[in-house]
């Protein structure tokens, strides 16, 4: 984590004592050290230190005062007195290290925190080994809905994720305690976030910027340190954890293994010091002196504002901070209270400076109406694998926050990063993944603006069945980061420039009744005169005949019909019926508006074929059969029309049916018109259509000229939101590709999850 300069020579090291000793149990490159900063109201308190298998080695500390009270109830104030003072123990840990010291850990109070309990789940498409990396990404879709919960519930403030601790786990809908290495087709989890307001952690992170420092972990104050007051096997228990620090007192509660709530109360160890300042005329300064000696002597000596000086007995400093002590406990206690579900936990761990004043875990125990047992400091019993290469280091409730966040580091590591998107200046929650896309999504842009979309859709229904016609492609979003083309799934970087112009809708849906695939193939069949004639079905919408231009409306109902009159079959066949011959449909009597269903024999005798007055004409096309003369052989019937003997040929079954080798075809893109309308106006340009692989599955793209990776969507059911934080692959032909690369008939495509 931290650069290490280049090692000296064994003949300078020598000249560093401290340093020898420092690095007599391990060379510094055979582990990582870690820096963490505790900046609190009264003083920042700096660690180096690493671990290993044994526990935490800390290998210098240096705590260092602020100079005047740049810091109020744990929130910065004056951010270059602050700086001031960190670069001060930031230069003493060099010193002592003997190599710069870079990235630092640190934490915030929880004056203004805000916390949401929400819960997720992460799906796989079949039965999984769960890694890790799924409980990571679990992590992350859990402080994403955290991060849109309360962006929803606080529109005008921004907030930032500064620690979270997952309550609870479910495989396939059932409590666990530990998922990885178990087979789930579902995890999920219970996950408790906490977020700070935009300027309580600017305010941190210019101060130490200022201090020529870079930030490698954020968290907060109690989560730092129940890393190290409550072990894990502790937590099973219902314990509070008090950090009574100067200005905020810090809370959280455990139950059944998880952290379940964090709360604050804005008051803490500077309110008892302020008090003795007013009594005993002295500085602050002087007064946090008196306050500390009172805890450890039976006197206490100081000198006032005027120079003289006093001594007097502890128990006079004790009458002083009593009633402040006891205003906190009450506060205190009743906000464990509250946050325990308006009951009393069953211990209560104090740790922090302010805690150790006179009777503050006496006062607290009997506030929250538990054994004064219950109620302790936790110091030196926590810290039996902390080890200080320090000899001058005792092991005190003080030092319990400023360690537990270097151990932090190697808990949750959720740095920011800082961007620019469209023109703003952006902050982003860093898990290490972080795309184009997270910053649009943070940004507040609609998945609509980042993919291409579909011109609106028409919705109808064939015969009770419901279809739907897409509308034209849009064109996708243009990405730029740092001035050069980028895709949604490029990584984010430090300070990156990044524009998206967003993407566009296509064009409306158009359908025309003859657009359907059932006007175009279904048809009925009648017997005319022992002639098969194939008729296309009538479609009505709505209830009303159609012709085949007919634009297809949102909503609107086909229906297939199947039948056709006597008279719609004869203006199909361009005949006019004698009016002196009667009409047989299934040899009963009949008319020009009996219906006529699939395979009815219709006889008739025609006077014509398209001009009744034509009597040359009526007798070329009487469709009636022929029958020979007793004795005469029977010669093969032709075909009476050209349309005739192409059916002949192309539908042997119809002339099986039929009895005769005459079959009378219909153009199945005819609508219920006579056989020689023609189309006058086209249908919509289909386009060209290429064939593809997607994931071994072939497909097929229609309806444009040409083709790019996100038309992919409309014909492949990929779930873009099952990832589970993951990264999605894209590859044409093996080559990863972005979503607006060109496709082209025969390409294999591969779409997955990292």
């Amino acid at each position: 984590m931290i650069e290490i300069a280049e090692e000296k020579t064994r003949e300078e090291e020598k000249k560093h004592d401290k340093v020898t000793d420092i690095r007599a149990i391990e060379a510094p490159d055979a582990h990582d050290f870690v820096f963490g900063l505790d900046i609190g109201t009264r003083n920042v308190v700096g660690t180096v230190g690493y671990k290993t298998e044994d526990g935490f080695h800390v290998s210098a500390e240096v705590s260092i005062p602020h100079k005047t009270r740049a810091m109020l109830d744990g929130q910065i104030h004056d951010i270059q007195r602050v700086a001031d003072t960190v670069k001060v123990v930031k230069e003493e840990l060099e010193d002592r290290m003997q190599f710069p010291l870079k990235d630092v850990c640190i934490a915030a109070a929880g004056r203004v925190l805000r916390t949401v309990t929400t819960r997720v789940e992460m799906n796989f498409d079949e039965e999984t080994v769960v890694t890790g990396e799924d409980l990571n990404n679990l992590d992350l879709l859990g402080v994403d809905q955290a991060q849109r919960d309360i962006s929803e519930d606080n529109p005008r403030y921004h907030f930032y994720c500064v620690g979270y601790s997952v309550m609870k786990y479910y495989l396939n809908g059932e409590l666990f305690s530990h998922l990885e290495g178990h087979k789930a087709t579902r995890i999920e989890e219970v996950i408790i976030v906490t977020f700070l307001p935009e300027d309580v952690v600017d305010g941190l992170y210019s101060s130490v910027e200022r201090a020529g420092l870079s930030v490698a972990n954020l968290t907060l104050e109690p989560i730092a340190a129940i890393n190290l007051a409550i072990p894990e096997n502790f937590r099973m228990l219902n314990i509070a954890l008090v950090d009574v620090g100067a200005g905020t007192s810090d809370i959280c509660i455990t139950r059944d293994g998880s952290i379940i709530a964090y709360g604050m109360i804005p008051h803490a160890g500077d309110e008892l010091t302020e008090v003795i300042v007013q009594a005993f005329l002295c500085d602050f300064d002087t007064a946090e002196k008196v306050k500390i000696d009172s805890t450890i002597s039976d006197t206490v000596t100081y000198s006032d504002i005027m120079g003289i000086e006093h001594t007097v007995p502890a128990k006079d400093v004790w009458a002083l901070t009593d009633p402040v002590m006891e205003k906190i406990t009450d506060e205190v206690s009743a906000k464990i209270i509250e946050l325990n579900g308006d009951k009393a936990v069953a211990a209560t761990f104090v740790v922090g400076g302010g805690g150790k004043v006179h009777n503050f875990c006496l006062a607290l125990s009997k506030k929250l109406g538990i054994a004064k047992e219950r109620v302790a400091l936790r110091g030196e019993e926590v810290m039996k694998n902390i080890d200080f290469e320090q000899t001058d280091i005792a092991k005190d409730p003080l030092l319990v926050t400023p360690i537990g966040i270097c151990l932090n580091y190697y808990e949750q590591k959720n740095n920011f990063i800082m961007i620019h998107f469209n023109g703003e200046r952006m902050k982003l929650y860093d898990n290490g993944k972080l795309r184009i896309v997270d910053a649009a999504l943070q940004a507040g842009l609609s998945t609509d603006e980042l993919f291409p979309r579909r011109g609106k859709e028409i919705r109808y229904t064939v015969d009770g069945e419901e279809r739907m016609a897409v509308g034209g492609a849009g064109e996708g979003a243009r990405i730029t980061m740092n001035g050069e083309s980028a895709a949604l799934n490029t990584k984010l970087r430090q300070n990156a420039d990044i524009t998206i112009e967003a993407s566009t809708a296509g064009s409306a849906a158009v359908l025309h009744l003859g657009d359907i695939d059932e006007f175009k193939t279904s048809t009925l069949s009648f017997i005319i005169n022992a002639v098969t004639v194939r008729c296309p079905k009538f479609f009505e919408v709505n209830g009303v005949l159609e012709p085949a231009t007919y634009e297809i409306k949102d909503g609107d109902k086909v229906e297939t019909r199947s039948f056709y009159t006597v008279s719609q079959i004869a203006e199909f066949m361009d005949v006019t019926i004698s009016k002196d011959h009667e009409i047989l449909v299934n040899r009963m009597p009949a008319d020009m508006n009996t219906l006529v269903y699939e395979n009815f024999n219709v006889e008739w005798t025609i006077s014509g074929y398209g001009d009744e007055n034509n009597e040359e004409a009526e007798a070329d096309t009487d469709l009636s059969p022929s029958v020979p003369a007793a004795g005469e052989a029977e010669e093969p019937e032709e075909a009476e029309t050209e349309a005739d003997a192409e059916a002949s040929e192309t539908d042997e079954g119809d002339e099986k049916a039929a009895g005769t080798g005459a079959v009378f075809s219909a153009d199945s893109n005819l609508g219920p018109t006579r056989p020689n309308t023609k189309r006058t106006e086209p249908l919509p340009k289909a386009g060209t259509a290429i064939s593809i692989t997607v994931n071994d599955t072939p497909v097929t793209l229609t309806g444009k000229d040409s083709y790019i990776f996100v038309d992919i969507w409309n014909v492949y059911p990929f779930d873009t939101h099952s990832g589970g934080g993951r990264a999605i692959v894209t590859t044409i032909n093996g080559a990863k590709c972005g979503f607006s690369d060109p496709l082209h008939d025969g390409d294999i495509v591969k779409i997955y999850w990292e």
